[in-house]
């Protein structure tokens, strides 16, 4: 928790540096703490605790720019650390692009609480964490002749910011997190030991779904046993939704400005252009209550809103932080996307497998890279081969291989079962005529 008195030292900070050879200056003061409980087969074999207090300021100094933290909080030693942090940035190269963010940018404050802290965190004990991890294993300890082992955890945590600018910020933002999470390991044919997870996350406890992981988990390793490769080809791809964001990733890191300013990305220059499926609509949705990545402001305090990224295939936004819309003489936009919110359809996962004829369900992905540049991508998968709508055959040490426009371009189908636990809110996707390699 940050205190009225942590807030008047951020401010005398900031005050401090401003009369010491600053031009102006960003201060953040932070605080947090997490647990982590780790089972392996029902017994305690991991606890770590952690809790962290300090304090980060950024420095304009003479047209160059330093950033430094420290987690010793006291005036006396603030005094040397600013003191020392003015001289070291004297040193570096000056950068004309370095500089707060235009006032009229920022958050102004007044909007609703996004109830993202649960009031219950303090409140929970050290044995009620650990007997749930112990009945996630329980859900799969001995459930099967062919278990190895079982990993079970219970983490949480708990993060308070406060963010002050020289030219008129002032933000201050909390929350809360819990996870659990279950895996297996199971004998399989010949030197074979294939494993498989699950998890569930949540800002809130009571919301937190406890049960059926360890199963879920079991389920999942037992659905591997009889991997093999299939014939080379072009199949239809399906996504699960635990996967997709591998396969968004590329895209939305394509669009940061870091990339772009670099010229490091494959859709420069393509603002306003249709660069993937008509069924590709994508909302930057950062006020929705509750939600893990809601917030109202970014790392620069600039005000979030609402925005589209695609619409109906066509790329409508970047994410272009400060520092690089001066690089590259554009407005800035927003530094990062906060919950990532896609247009579903109407089937569930069964429900789109249903539909395909020859395929591959990709249940994960392990390995391989895309090029930020090109766009070319290679990755190793694993999954089932799908015939006439049923799955037909578990697969492994296949390669997908292709081009990230290409391949949203053939993104025919979306799903409706998108993990709302995750700030990534993308369902099962497919995907028609992707390459694969195997036999």
């Amino acid at each position: 928790m940050i205190t009225d008195n942590n807030k008047k030292l951020a401010q005398w900070a900031m005050d401090f540096a401003l009369k010491n050879g600053c031009q102006s200056a960003k201060v953040n003061l932070y605080s947090g703490s997490n647990t982590s409980f780790g089972l392996r087969d029902g017994k305690m074999d991991k606890l770590q605790q952690a809790s962290e207090n300090g304090l980060s300021i950024s420095l304009y100094v003479d047209g160059r720019f330093g950033s430094y933290s420290t987690n010793r909080l006291d005036k006396k030693e603030l005094e040397s650390f600013i003191k020392n942090g003015i001289d070291a940035t004297r040193y570096l190269a000056k950068d004309e692009a370095q500089g707060l963010p235009e006032p009229s940018r920022y958050y102004k404050g007044g909007k609703p609480d996004l109830k993202l802290l649960d009031p219950k965190f303090d409140s929970l004990q050290p044995d009620e964490k650990v007997e749930i991890a112990k009945q996630i294993a329980s859900e799969a300890i001995g459930k099967d002749e062919r278990v190895i082992s079982v990993d079970s955890s219970y983490d949480d945590g708990v993060n308070f910011n406060y963010r002050l600018t020289s030219n008129g910020f002032e933000g201050e933002s909390k929350s809360s997190w819990y996870s659990l999470s279950a895996s297996v390991a199971i004998k399989g044919e010949g030197e074979a030991r294939p494993s498989s997870y699950w998890y569930e996350s949540s800002l809130y406890f009571d919301k937190l779904q406890k049960e059926g992981i360890g199963q879920k988990a079991l389920e999942r390793v037992l659905r591997k046993l009889g991997q093999t490769k299939v014939k080379s080809g072009k199949y239809t791809m399906v996504v699960d939704p635990m996967n997709v964001g591998n396969l968004l990733s590329p895209m939305v890191r394509a669009l940061y400005g870091s990339a772009l300013q670099q010229k490091n990305s494959f859709l420069l220059d393509k603002l306003n252009t249709q660069v993937a499926s008509g069924k590709l609509t994508l909302m930057d949705e950062p006020h929705l209550e509750g939600a893990s990545g809601a917030r109202y402001f970014d790392g620069e305090g600039v005000a979030t809103q609402q925005r589209s990224v695609f619409d109906g295939g066509v790329l409508k936004t970047y994410f272009i932080d400060t520092y690089n819309g001066r690089k590259m003489k554009v407005p800035p936009t927003i530094s990062a996307p906060s919950i990532l919110v896609m247009q579903t359809g109407t089937k569930n996962l069964d429900g789109l497998i249903a539909g395909v004829d020859k395929g591959i369900l990709v249940t994960g992905f392990n390995g391989g890279n895309c090029n930020s540049s090109t766009g070319d991508f290679s990755y190793g998968i694993e999954g089932f081969l799908i015939e006439n709508g049923k799955l037909a055959q578990p697969v492994s040490e296949m390669n997908v291989t292709g081009n990230m426009l290409t391949l949203w371009s053939s993104l025919i189908e979306t799903g409706n079962d998108p993990r709302l636990n995750s700030s990534w809110r993308i369902p099962s996707l497919v995907f028609e005529g992707v390459d694969f390699s195997g036999l």
